[in-house]
């Protein structure tokens, strides 16, 4: 099993790669799974909520354990190639690392262009204003996430159109793959 992970500020263009290699395996959101617990709870998805919550599960199970949950998914996949989208901590990174070799890819882009395509996804916990974006970003980095994006093994600029990006990607993932 090859699994390769995916880092990047929020609005860093994480889905528009991954949308370039989704048929090459399959995807886990590692923010889905506090999306989820948000339904669980039923509680509102925004953005306030679901950083509550992430920092909550953080606190009382570990800084871990979103990982520790893609894990147990991913065992039970039958598939050879599994992309993690959304790591945000090196201790999520070890729990990876612990089964797989686990490269990871960060996209990066210039700021104003994360906050013009934040403002246009219209996701019920995407920011309003570049305020609200510097808030999430201060707190997407207080679990860790400039070190995973320091670390990480590979870079994608994603200053790009979409087409140039995606097929930027799509190369390095299918060579990653081969020389897995």
């Amino acid at each position: 099993m090859k699994v390769i992970g995916f880092c990047g500020l929020p609005g860093s263009g994480k889905s528009t790669v991954l949308k370039a290699i989704e048929d090459l395996g399959v995807i886990i959101t590692m923010g889905d799974i506090i999306r989820n617990e948000t339904r669980k709870r039923s509680i509102e998805p925004t953005d306030e909520n679901l950083g509550n919550i992430a920092k909550e599960l953080r606190d009382e199970f570990g800084p871990d354990i979103l990982a520790e949950k893609c894990v147990v998914l991913i065992k039970n996949l039958e598939t050879e190639v599994i992309f993690i989208d959304g790591l945000r901590s090196i201790a999520e990174v070890k729990v990876f690392r612990n089964s797989w070799k686990f490269p990871i890819v960060a996209v990066m882009v210039d700021d104003n262009i994360r906050y013009e395509r934040l403002s246009k996804r219209a996701r019920p916990d995407d920011p309003k204003t570049l305020e609200d974006l510097r808030e999430r970003d201060q707190r997407e980095i207080s679990f860790g996430l400039n070190e995973v994006i320091n670390s990480a093994n590979y870079k994608v600029n994603n200053n790009l159109s979409v087409k140039e990006v995606q097929k930027i990607a799509r190369d390095l993932i299918l060579n990653i793959i081969k020389n897995y």
